[in-house]
C-alpha cells in the first residue's frame, strides 16, 4: 500500500532547524485564511527525497487544523543555480492557474533570508498516497496497472502544457537541452568532486564524452521541446486516497524548457537499476529481476505515455535518454554526498551511501550503452492496436473471451516477443540476407531455451493428441520425464489467441517450437505414428534439437490434388523404395532438419484415394539430393528454405510408414485441420502488426503539408481495413471452436472460409501498409514486404482459393438440397 503523505514525517534535523515564529508571522501576513489565533503550531520534516528540505506546517487548534506544506532552501554552501524554490514556485503558479496538471496550490514565495534563513514558498499540503516502492507491494495486480497507465498520463499531462500560453515561455531555452545539461551537470560533478570530496571518478569522463557525440538530432531542432520536469517519477505523485489518479506532482527543483524524452526515460529508471538511500549499493531494476503482477513493462508504460500523446515510438534514441539519466543521476547523488560530508544534507544520515551508488550508476550507464538492444523497435503488440482487449473481459462471459490461464499466456508471449524477438529481427534479416544464410543465428537457440524456460514452448499441441503420446510413451524403458515438451494442453481456440501474437513476426513461431512444417509434421506423429517413430523422430522435435520438412509437392503434375503425385514409394522386402522428384518442401534447406514427411504412392492400381502413403525419411539417407532452393517473390526464406529435392532409389526401412499403405489421404485430412489453421491465426497477427505499422507511418508523416493520418481517404481506409481485420479473427476462432468440438470432417466448411479470408485480408492490409511507407514499404526496411510475401504465398500453400470455395459452394448447395 502506499504511504499516506502524513505519515511521511519526522522531527526537524538539527541542520535544518530555523525560526518559527517568523515564519508564522510570515504566514499570517501572506497566506490567505492562515489561522492567527490558535492553539498549535508545529512542524515537522519530510523524510523523503533528497533535495530541497521540506516541512509540513500544523497550525488551528482543536479539530480545526489546517496543514501546509514549506518548501526551502537548503543551509550552507550551495552549487551555482541549484535549488531554486523560486522556480518552483513559478511553475506550480502558472500551472495551477491556467491548466488541468495536477499540481498543489502555490500560496506565497518569500525570497528574503532573513525571515528563516533561506529562500522558501508555502504551498497547499495534498492528503492522499505516496507510494515510494516501484514494485507496489501489497497492491493488488489490478491496481498497480491502473496507477502506472495514471503515472503516464500524469506525465503526458505535463508535457501538453503550452507554456506559451501559460506565461512559461520564457522559463528556458528550448533547443539544445540535453548539450547544457551534460555541460551543467558535468560541472557540478566537478564542483562536488574538487579537492577529492568526494574523489574523482574518470569514468565520469568516459560516459560525458560518449554523451556528447551522442545527442540526438531532435534535441538540437527542439522538436521533442517542451514544459520539463527534471525529476519525474513514481515517487514524486500524490495519488488520491481511495482512488488510482494523479491528484499532485511534486518536488519541482529541476524543472526547466527543453527535451521532454529526457523526463519519460528518467520516469523509467526503475525498470533499469534500483536506487535507495538506505541501502548501500545500486541493485538491478524491473527489467532484469522480474515485473509483480500488474505492472507495465517498460514498453508498455512508453506506449501509454505515447499513446496519450500522440508521440512516435523513441526506440532510435532510447538508449542516449537512458545513459543520460543515469549520468544525471550519478552526479546528483555525488552532490548528495558532497553534502553529506558538509552536513547539510536533506536526507540526513541515508546519504551516507550516495558517493558509491553514483560511481555504480556511472558503471550502469557504460553497461547499459554497451548493450546491443535496449528498447523493442516497435510499441507493444498487445497493448497498441485497436485488437481485442482481452485483459478487461477476464471475468466476463463469452462465447470467445479467453480464460485466465490463456490470458496469463498471452501476456508473457506478448512480453517475450518485445524483449526478444522485435530487438533481433534485423539481426536475423541481415544473417538471412549474408552468404552464411543457410546457417542458424546462435541466439535463436539461445531463445528457444530461454522459450523453454518461460513455460511458452510446443504451444501448439491439442490436448488431445498430447494425452496419445503420453500413453505410447510411457512403456519407453528409460522411463524419462516428457511431460514439459507436451505444452500446456490447449484446446485449437484457446491457441489461436497465442498463434496471433507469434505471427506478428515472420521469426518468431520457430522460437517457440510453433513453426510449420514442424507443427504439422509433430502432430502428424502425434496423431498417428507408433511408439518407435514417436520415440525416434517426435521427441527430438518437441525437443527442438531437430527440424523437419513435408515432402508432397511436385513440378511436373498440379499437386493441389494429391491425386496427381507421381513420386513411387515401393516395397521391396524390410524396405520401401522411393523415386521421385519433390519441390517447396519447406524447411529442408535448413541444416537442423533431419526427417521428412513424404506423400507418394505406394500402389498405382488402388482405388484413387487409397493410392497414397506417408513414410518418414531419414534427410540423411543415400540418394537423397537437395538440387536447390526455391524463392518466395526474392525471398528464400534461409535457414529455413524451400528446396527441390529429387530421390533416387531412396531406400527407407518399412518400420518408417506411418499408420500402413494406402493410409496417405486419411493422415493428409487429419493433418489439414489444426496444422493448417495455425496458418490463418498468424496472419490475424501479420495483419495487426501490418495495421500498427501503417498507423505510426501516417501519424509520423507529412504529404502536402499535412500528416497523412489527417488525409480523410487515409482514415475511411483504415477503418475499413479494421471492420475486416475483426470479422476475420471471429471467423478464425469459430473455424478453431468448431474444430474443437466437431473434428476436422465437419469443420471442413468453416475452416475452407477462413482459410480464403485470413490471407486475403492479411494481403489486403499489408498491401494499404506498404502504399502507406512508399518506397521503404517495398524494401527491406520493413518487416512489411515479406509479411506480405508470406500471406501471397499461402492463398497456394495453404490449398488454393479455388479448392476452398468449391468445398464451400458444395457445402452451401447441399444444404439448399436439403430444404
Amino acid at each position: 500500500m502506499g504511504s499516506s503523505t502524513g505519515d511521511l514525517v519526522t522531527r526537524v534535523q538539527s541542520a535544518h532547524l530555523f525560526d518559527h515564529d517568523a515564519l508564522f508571522r510570515y504566514a499570517a501576513d501572506h497566506v490567505s485564511g492562515f489561522p492567527t489565533n490558535t492553539s498549535q503550531f508545529t512542524i515537522s520534516q519530510f523524510g523523503h527525497g533528497q533535495s530541497n528540505p521540506t516541512f509540513l506546517i500544523s497550525v488551528g487548534s482543536g479539530s480545526s487544523l489546517k496543514r501546509y506544506v514549506l518548501r526551502k532552501k537548503p543551509p550552507g554552501k550551495l552549487l551555482q543555480s541549484a535549488h531554486a524554490v523560486d522556480r518552483e514556485f513559478q511553475v506550480l503558479k502558472a500551472l495551477g492557474e491556467h491548466t488541468q496538471v495536477p499540481v498543489p496550490k502555490v500560496f506565497c514565495l518569500c525570497n528574503d533570508p532573513a525571515v528563516i534563513g533561506t529562500a522558501f514558498y508555502i504551498m497547499e499540503f495534498m492528503e492522499g498516497r505516496i507510494f515510494i516502492d516501484p514494485k507496489l507491494p501489497n497492491v493488488a495486480p489490478e491496481r498497480r496497472t491502473a496507477i502506472y497507465r495514471a503515472t503516464a498520463k500524469a506525465l503526458a499531462s505535463l508535457h501538453s502544457a503550452d507554456v506559451d500560453a501559460i506565461g512559461l515561455d520564457k522559463y528556458g531555452r528550448r533547443a539544445n537541452y540535453c548539450q547544457r545539461q551534460i555541460d551543467r551537470w558535468f560541472k557540478q560533478y566537478l564542483a562536488s568532486t574538487s579537492e577529492g570530496k568526494p574523489e574523482r571518478n574518470p569514468k565520469m569522463v568516459e560516459l560525458v564524452d560518449w554523451l556528447r557525440k551522442s545527442i540526438p538530432a531532435e534535441d538540437s531542432t527542439g522538436a521533442t521541446s517542451g514544459l520539463v520536469h527534471g525529476d519525474f517519477r513514481i515517487d514524486n505523485l500524490v495519488f488520491h486516497p481511495s482512488e488510482d489518479r494523479v491528484i499532485g506532482i511534486l518536488d519541482w527543483e529541476l524543472s526547466t524548457l527543453g527535451n521532454q524524452m529526457c523526463d519519460v526515460a528518467y520516469s523509467c529508471m526503475h525498470y533499469i537499476v534500483n536506487v535507495q538511500l538506505d541501502k548501500e549499493h545500486v541493485s538491478e531494476g524491473l527489467e532484469t529481476t522480474g515485473l509483480p503482477d500488474g505492472i507495465l513493462s517498460m514498453p508498455e508504460f512508453l506506449l501509454e505515455y505515447c499513446s496519450a500523446l500522440g508521440k512516435p515510438w523513441p526506440a532510435a534514441n532510447w538508449k542516449f535518454y537512458v545513459a543520460f539519466s543515469l549520468f544525471r543521476a550519478a552526479s546528483i547523488y555525488t552532490g548528495v554526498y558532497n553534502r553529506w560530508l558538509m552536513g547539510n544534507a536533506s536526507a540526513g544520515e541515508r546519504a551516507r551511501n550516495t558517493g558509491a551508488q553514483a560511481n555504480e550508476l556511472v558503471e550502469c550507464a557504460l553497461g547499459y550503452i554497451a548493450r546491443e538492444n535496449v528498447l523493442p523497435p516497435h510499441p507493444p503488440s498487445g497493448k497498441r492496436d485497436a485488437s481485442p482487449s482481452y485483459e478487461s473481459l477476464v471475468d466476463a462471459s463469452g462465447r470467445f473471451v479467453p480464460n485466465r490461464k490463456v490470458l496469463e499466456l498471452r501476456q508473457r508471449l506478448i512480453k517475450f516477443m518485445e524483449t526478444h524477438i522485435y530487438p533481433m529481427e534485423k539481426e536475423f534479416a541481415k544473417l538471412a540476407q549474408s552468404d552464411k544464410r543457410w546457417t542458424v543465428h546462435p541466439e535463436e537457440e539461445r531463445l528457444k531455451e530461454e522459450a523453454k524456460r518461460q513455460g511458452l514452448w510446443n504451444l501448439f499441441i491439442p490436448v488431445d493428441s498430447a494425452a496419445r503420446a503420453r500413453r505410447e510413451l510411457a512403456a519407453i524403458e528409460n522411463n524419462r520425464s516428457f511431460e514439459q515438451l507436451f505444452g500446456e494442453g490447449l484446446t485449437n481456440l484457446e491457441y489461436g489467441y497465442l498463434c496471433e501474437i507469434m505471427g506478428r513476426s515472420v521469426w518468431a513461431p520457430q522460437v517457440f517450437n510453433c513453426g510449420a512444417p514442424d507443427t504439422g509434421n509433430m502432430e502428424v506423429i502425434l496423431r498417428y505414428g507408433n511408439k518407435e517413430q514417436i520415440a525416434e523422430w517426435l521427441i527430438p522435435l518437441l525437443e527442438g534439437k531437430i527440424r523437419s520438412g513435408f515432402a508432397m509437392t511436385e513440378p511436373q503434375v498440379a499437386s493441389s490434388d494429391a491425386t496427381n503425385i507421381e513420386c513411387s514409394i515401393r516395397r521391396q522386402g524390410d524396405s520401401y523404395v522411393i523415386n521421385g522428384t519433390k519441390w517447396w518442401t519447406s524447411g529442408a534447406m535448413d541444416p537442423r532438419c533431419r526427417v521428412l514427411i513424404l506423400m507418394g504412392k505406394t500402389d498405382f492400381n488402388a482405388p484413387k484415394h487409397k493410392q497414397q502413403s506417408m513414410i518418414l525419411v531419414d534427410m540423411r539417407t543415400p540418394g537423397i539430393h537437395v538440387k536447390r532452393p526455391l524463392t518466395v517473390f526474392g525471398f528464400d526464406d534461409a535457414p529455413h528454405g524451400h528446396a527441390e529435392i529429387s530421390f533416387e532409389n531412396v531406400i527407407v526401412p518399412a518400420k518408417n510408414i506411418l499408420l500402413g499403405e494406402g493410409r496417405g489421404f486419411e493422415i493428409a485430412q487429419g493433418r489439414l485441420g489444426p496444422g493448417r489453421l495455425h496458418h490463418c491465426m498468424r496472419l490475424i497477427g501479420a495483419a495487426e502488426r501490418g495495421m500498427e505499422l501503417m498507423a505510426q507511418r501516417a501519424l509520423s508523416r507529412k504529404t502536402f503539408g499535412m500528416f497523412i493520418a489527417q488525409h480523410g481517404s487515409f482514415v475511411s481506409d483504415l477503418a475499413k481495413l479494421r471492420v475486416e481485420v475483426e470479422g476475420t479473427r471471429l471467423l478464425v476462432l469459430e473455424a478453431a471452436d468448431h474444430l474443437d468440438k466437431f473434428g476436422n470432417k465437419k469443420a471442413r466448411g468453416i475452416l475452407a472460409m477462413a482459410k480464403v479470408a485470413a490471407p486475403n485480408m492479411a494481403l489486403k492490409v499489408l498491401d494499404t501498409a506498404i502504399q502507406v511507407h512508399g518506397a521503404a514499404g517495398v524494401c527491406s526496411d520493413t518487416v512489411l514486404a515479406h509479411l506480405w510475401a508470406t500471406a501471397r504465398t499461402l492463398r497456394i500453400a495453404d490449398g488454393p482459393d479455388e479448392v476452398h470455395l468449391g468445398t464451400i459452394g458444395k457445402l452451401e448447395l447441399q444444404r439448399a438440397s436439403k430444404l
